[in-house]
C-alpha cells in the first residue's frame, strides 16, 4: 500500500471522555503516524474544532466529517442503527463500506461497533463467526493473542478450528510473529483433557494444515510463551482472561510496584483496543473508559491492520 494514501475513520464522540479524549489521542496519533496516512474524525465539528484551536494544531490535520446524532453506550446497539442514522459510528460505518476510509476505530458502544461491522462491511465470506482478540505479553518481551475475548460466549468446534488460522494470520501479518504456534486453552495439556468442544476442536485443529498447532495449553502458560503464540478459547473464557489480566495491572501498580514492560503490556491504555477480526475491512474498538493516550494506541493498530494486509489475508486463506 506504499503508493496510497491510507484514510483512517475515528469515532470522535465514541467514549466516556468523548470528545475530548478523542481529539487529544488522535493529535497524538498524527505525530506517530507516517505521512501518507489521513485521520477522519465523525462526530461534532464544532467541538471537534474548538479543541483543535485550543490546541493550537493546524486546521487541516484531520479531516472532520461534521454528525449530529451521537449513539450512547445506553443505547441498543441494532436500533440505534436505524433509530441515529447521522450518530458519528453509522456514518463512520457507511463511509467504511463505501471505501472512503480503509479503517474505523471507536470506543463507544461496543455492541453497536459489532453490529456495525456485521450488518455494513460484514463478515468476510466463508468465516463462520467473526471474533475479537487481544494481544497479551509474554515474560520475555514479546506478544502473544487470545482470542476469543468476548464476541461469541458458545463456540462449536469448527469456530474454534477458523479462530486458529485467523489468529495465527492476525499473528503472522500484523504481529510480525513467523509461523505462529496455536495452541487451545483447556484444563489441562493432554489431547483427552477438557469438555465435549474443546475434545471436538482438538481433533479438528491436530489435522489442520492452516497453521501451526502445537496442543493444549492450561492458564499457566498464558504468559510464559513457552508453548503457544496464539491461545484459542471461547469469549466466556477469553472475556475472563483478558479482565483478569486488567485487573492485575491494577493491583500491582496499587502496591507500587516499578513500571517494567511486561506489567505495562496488561494495561489497556497501551494495547489501545481489540480488533475484529474475520470481517471486510479494519474495525478497532476501544475500551468505553478510554484516556487520550488508549486512543492513540487505538488509531496507530487500526493503521497497522490496514497497512499490513490482513483482510486481504483473511480472504485469500478462507476461500
Amino acid at each position: 500500500m506504499a503508493d496510497k494514501v491510507i484514510r483512517v475513520g475515528v469515532d470522535a464522540m465514541g467514549g466516556d471522555y468523548a470528545p475530548e479524549a478523542v481529539v487529544m489521542g488522535a493529535i497524538e496519533a498524527v505525530g506517530r503516524l507516517a505521512a501518507d496516512v489521513t485521520l477522519v474524525l465523525f462526530g461534532d465539528g464544532d467541538a471537534i474544532r474548538e479543541i483543535m484551536r485550543r490546541e493550537g494544531v493546524a486546521d487541516d490535520m484531520f479531516e472532520v466529517v461534521h454528525t449530529t446524532e451521537v449513539i450512547s453506550m445506553s443505547d441498543h446497539p441494532a436500533q440505534a442503527f436505524t433509530k441515529k442514522p447521522d450518530s458519528s459510528l453509522t456514518v463512520g460505518f457507511g463511509w467504511l463500506k463505501a471505501g472512503r476510509i480503509d479503517g474505523f476505530a471507536s470506543a463507544g458502544n461496543t455492541g453497536a461497533m459489532l453490529v456495525g461491522s456485521m450488518y455494513t462491511v460484514r463478515a468476510i465470506e466463508g468465516v463462520i463467526r467473526p471474533t475479537i482478540s487481544s494481544p497479551i505479553p509474554v515474560v520475555d518481551g514479546r506478544t502473544a493473542l487470545v482470542l476469543d475475548v468476548g464476541l461469541n460466549v458458545d463456540c462449536k468446534p469448527d469456530v474454534l478450528d477458523q479462530y486458529g488460522m485467523l489468529g495465527s494470520t492476525y499473528a503472522e501479518t500484523v504481529l510480525g510473529i513467523e509461523n505462529p504456534r496455536v495452541a487451545l486453552l483447556n484444563i489441562g495439556e493432554e489431547k483427552e483433557k477438557g469438555n465435549l468442544a474443546t475434545k471436538a476442536a482438538y481433533e479438528i485443529m491436530e489435522g489442520s494444515t492452516k497453521y501451526n498447532f502445537v496442543g493444549n495449553v492450561e492458564g499457566k502458560h498464558l504468559f510464559t510463551g513457552e508453548v503457544a503464540d496464539v491461545i484459542v478459547c471461547d469469549g466466556f473464557v477469553g472475556n475472563i482472561v483478558l479482565k483478569q489480566a486488567e485487573s492485575m495491572y491494577d493491583i500491582i501498580r496499587g502496591f507500587g510496584v516499578e513500571s517494567n514492560k511486561f506489567f505495562d503490556g496488561m494495561n489497556y491504555e497501551n494495547i489501545g483496543g481489540t480488533p475484529v477480526l474475520g470481517v471486510n475491512a479494519a474495525v478497532t474498538v476501544g475500551h468505553g473508559r478510554s484516556t487520550p493516550r488508549a486512543i492513540c494506541n487505538m488509531i496507530l493498530q487500526t493503521e497497522r491492520i490496514v497497512r499490513s494486509g490482513f483482510v486481504r489475508q483473511i480472504k485469500e486463506r478462507v476461500s
